[in-house]
């Protein structure tokens, strides 16, 4: 820069040099102007092309988990595909905008298959992802791949998934609830029906090299066991995100879903092996229900909150536009927080089968021990902010007072917008005073900054 100037000083250099640095100055304006429009462009659905995994006898009835959650936030049209081994008889309502198109997968009898009782469809699905990427979508970041019996929350995928850089390779994801299953196929391994999602980077490298990877790994059982062993010989790891839900469970997975993680809920897996999450509906009922809380503020649904009411000592467990548990005693934030075991395992046998990947906590034996649960029955979003009401589930108990009269519980609260350059922390609430004995009323709100949690 010294000898710069020193040559400038010349009278017969000058008018070069002021015209170098102007167009230095320029290129400086255009390169920071560039950097902050890519800084400042944000991830959103349109950005995300999903592979979703069939078969032509299921598609027909599977379609409707699908259903309710393609295309269902306003002027934004996804992309993406079923891919089905061959089309169904019945195609009615895929053209219909609800529903993503339909592919043809390849042909894979060249590729070996020896895992001995296993599907050789595992290949055919693994290869999605080729296909996928092979559709040739402009402006792709992120690939989100799962069964035609997953549902994903989409708005919840791209909150999550704008946390990593695309042009990064990011293979992002959760495994199995059981720790066997995880145990038996990997903790690094991204469970297929959970769902997964891949950032654009990274897919295009790996569909290039997938069909050579495929025949080292004939003696695997699934496709989502496929694909990590090829983005591991790529020399990637799984990023895990706990959003993302295999569901190995059977029976009333409440307990799961009441003690949701600090995290957006980005998939359910296994609607027809579980009971539908809402009593009294069937699962497609149930998850429409679901979805009501979902549009209105998707990234609080399951957030649980817990609150004390002094006066009676009780603690209430918010799971945000699902249920509210009342449980009428004292109980320490950590024990709350634990999942009950409302849940049956996923394979009947040994002790290890019924080993889970998180804190378990068993159910009283007395049914009316346990908490009275009071369900979403309403949510609406107005000037005042958003109201959710929630009715009691009689448990054939016989409540003494105030609980028998206690019959609706109404929570208010602001839309969620969770902070990415900040540790997630819980939010607080507080019982409202209310005048009458069959409501009550709670609020939802930020933890002030030393705020804790607990029992007064």
């Amino acid at each position: 820069m010294i000898k710069f100037i020193l040559i400038c000083s010349s009278f017969f250099t000058i008018s070069l040099c002021v015209s170098v640095l102007l167009l230095a100055k320029t290129k400086i304006i255009e390169v920071s102007s560039l950097q902050h429009v890519s800084q400042s462009d944000p991830t959103t659905v349109d950005h995300l092309v999903f592979g979703i995994a069939s078969t032509g006898p299921s598609w027909p009835w599977r379609k409707q988990y699908t259903k309710l959650w393609w295309n269902n936030i306003p002027n934004i049209t996804m992309r993406g595909c079923v891919f089905v081994d061959t089309l169904p008889d019945e195609q009615n309502g895929n053209s219909d905008g609800f529903l993503p198109p339909l592919c043809v997968s390849q042909d894979t009898s060249q590729f070996p298959y020896t895992y001995q009782g296993g599907l050789r469809s595992a290949i055919r699905v693994a290869r999605i992802v080729k296909e996928t990427v092979a559709l040739n979508h402009s402006g792709v970041r992120w690939y989100v791949f799962g069964d035609d019996d997953t549902i994903f929350f989409p708005r919840n995928l791209v909150k999550t998934l704008s946390k990593y850089d695309h042009k990064r390779w990011y293979y992002v994801g959760s495994c199995s609830e059981i720790y066997e299953a995880a145990q038996v196929f990997g903790f690094e391994m991204a469970f297929g029906g959970g769902g997964f999602a891949i950032s654009s980077s990274l897919a295009q490298v790996l569909a290039n090299v997938l069909d050579s990877c495929l025949h080292r790994y004939p003696h695997l059982y699934g496709s989502d066991a496929r694909v990590y062993s090829c983005i591991t010989e790529l020399g990637v790891g799984l990023t895990h995100e706990p959003g993302f839900h295999q569901v190995d469970l059977r029976g009333n997975i409440f307990g799961l879903l009441a003690a949701h993680p600090l995290t957006p809920l980005l998939s359910l897996h296994h609607p027809d092996h579980t009971d539908p999450i809402f009593p009294s509906m069937t699962a497609q009922k149930s998850l429409q229900h679901l979805f009501e809380a979902v549009n209105v503020d998707s990234e609080r649904v399951l957030q649980q909150t817990v609150c004390y009411e002094k006066r009676l000592s009780w603690t209430i467990s918010v799971s945000w536009g699902y249920a509210v548990q009342v449980f009428q005693n004292n109980m320490l934030l950590p024990e709350v927080v634990r999942v009950q075991r409302t849940f049956r395992q996923w394979l009947e046998g040994n002790v290890w089968k019924g080993i889970y990947n998180f804190n378990i906590r068993e159910l009283h034996p007395d049914l009316c021990e346990r908490p009275t649960i009071f369900y979403l029955d309403k949510v609406s979003s107005g000037k005042d902010g958003i109201i959710s009401s929630y009715k009691k589930h009689f448990q054939n108990c016989s409540y003494k007072e105030p609980m028998s009269e206690l019959e609706v519980i109404k929570v208010v609260t602001n839309k969620l917008h969770v902070d990415d350059k900040q540790t997630p922390r819980r939010h607080c609430c507080e019982v409202l005073p209310s005048e009458t004995g069959d409501l009550m009323e709670i609020a939802i709100r930020k933890c002030k900054y030393e705020e804790l949690i607990y029992m007064h």
